[in-house]
């Protein structure tokens, strides 16, 4: 297993609070997995083997637990009365109405609950709701480059951008680092990630909004996977698709965009004006939880690299805790305009530099900016960290491992 230690840290940081843990992520990125480890960094820090029970609702062994009732009368049975007890709950959505069971299991002093779900729409729309404000959120997304490259063999010669090219195209999901090493890895892959892809769509979407057009929901797909980082309105999505033969109407484009937002396949972002330091309602960027499943649905495509390493930078400040959003500045823009701990922090993403004109325009945006608010360029070019006004230029896959 590959230790993701970003995540432990955040789950250690809630460890015995009055909390509910929660766990939530697109299928398939390392939930459960990352529930082992944490339980064995508890075994690890002293915490003894019977004080935890650990439960996957989706193995048919807890079949008889799916009654919420059924669970919490289980659970109850095996608390230890004068210890901490850990209760690990794995794809809570398959139990009706979880919340009460998880309620009433919370508000005993010597329990400390850990819960995960595939199910968007329950997990966030309706937490508030159903766990009353009590509990936090941890958003895991699948591989980091830097957890992807701690998994290599570090002997090898291949070369640092050999390897991103195998993460995006390969994806970033854990477990397709095992298939890579198949003899027929590329093709075992692919019918790997068609069958995230599938039952996202299937399972997260399809049949939770009964749609009735699954032709016209993936034509959506497609159109927003192809337009990654591009600046756009549901409005335009709905003009640009019945252009094209395929006539759908806002009103649809915004369900099915809800719906892959809550099932943690789609990210959206809104436009900021950063001289006028406020929100704007209109205008989004759409990115994807993993740029392998652009490559699966779409192919390799040429002129995407850039986007594509935007994606990831995206994906990135998203681990770290960024609020995000891409800013407006006079006629320019600015990639991302990312906050944390109330700092602002610009970033501007290019596949290359090396051209002087491409220099200036991407410092252009930047430059423009009137306050001291820290500034990046992030290329894929194998050059000498420099710095231009202030604005630091660094290669983007170094930034990335040394996050």
């Amino acid at each position: 297993m590959i230790i993701r230690p970003f995540y432990i840290k955040q789950l250690a940081a809630y460890k015995d609070t009055q909390l509910i843990k929660i766990v939530t992520g697109v299928r398939r990125c390392g939930k459960s997995t990352l529930l082992e480890l944490y339980r064995q960094d508890l075994l690890e820090k002293g915490v003894k083997a019977e004080q935890i029970i650990e439960i996957n609702l989706e193995d048919a062994d807890y079949r008889h637990l799916l009654d919420p009732y059924a669970l919490h009368d289980y659970i109850v049975l095996k608390l230890l009365p004068q210890k901490m007890n850990y209760i690990f709950l794995d794809e809570i959505q398959y139990v009706n109405n979880f919340q009460i069971a998880v309620n009433s299991l919370f508000i005993k002093k010597n329990v400390d609950i850990y819960i995960t779900g595939s199910n968007a729409f329950m997990l966030s729309s309706e937490l508030a709701t159903l766990l009353s404000g009590r509990y936090v959120e941890i958003h895991l997304l699948p591989l980091s480059f830097k957890e992807y490259m701690s998994a290599k063999d570090n002997s090898s010669a291949a070369s640092l951008s050999s390897y991103y090219k195998d993460y995006l195209i390969n994806s970033s999901f854990p477990y397709t680092l095992e298939l890579a090493v198949k003899e027929d890895g590329k093709k075992q892959i692919h019918n790997y990630l068609s069958g995230i892809y599938n039952t996202i769509l299937l399972k997260d979407i399809v049949t939770r909004l009964k749609v009735a057009d699954v032709l016209m929901l993936e034509s959506l797909v497609r159109f927003l996977f192809d337009n990654i980082g591009c600046e756009t309105s549901t409005k335009k999505i709905a003009d640009s698709m019945t252009s094209a033969g395929r006539k759908i109407s806002v009103h649809t484009v915004e369900s099915y965009i809800s719906a892959l937002t809550d099932s943690f396949i789609l990210y959206r972002i809104g436009r900021f004006d950063i001289k006028g330091r406020q929100y704007l309602k209109t205008g989004h960027k759409y990115y994807l939880v993993c740029p392998g499943l652009r490559y699966f649905l779409l192919g390799s495509q040429i002129g995407d690299e850039g986007r594509i390493l935007e994606n990831i930078i995206f994906l990135e400040l998203c681990r770290q805790g960024y609020q995000i959003c891409f800013g407006k500045t006079n006629n320019t823009e600015v990639d991302f305009v990312a906050v944390k701990e109330g700092i602002t922090y610009y970033f501007q993403v290019s596949l290359t530099t090396r051209e002087q004109s491409t220099l200036e325009r991407e410092l252009r945006p930047l430059n423009s900016i009137n306050d001291h608010n820290p500034k990046f360029l992030l290329t894929l070019d194998d050059d000498p960290p420099s710095s231009y006004n202030g604005i630091r230029c660094l290669n983007a896959l170094d930034w990335l491992l040394e996050k």
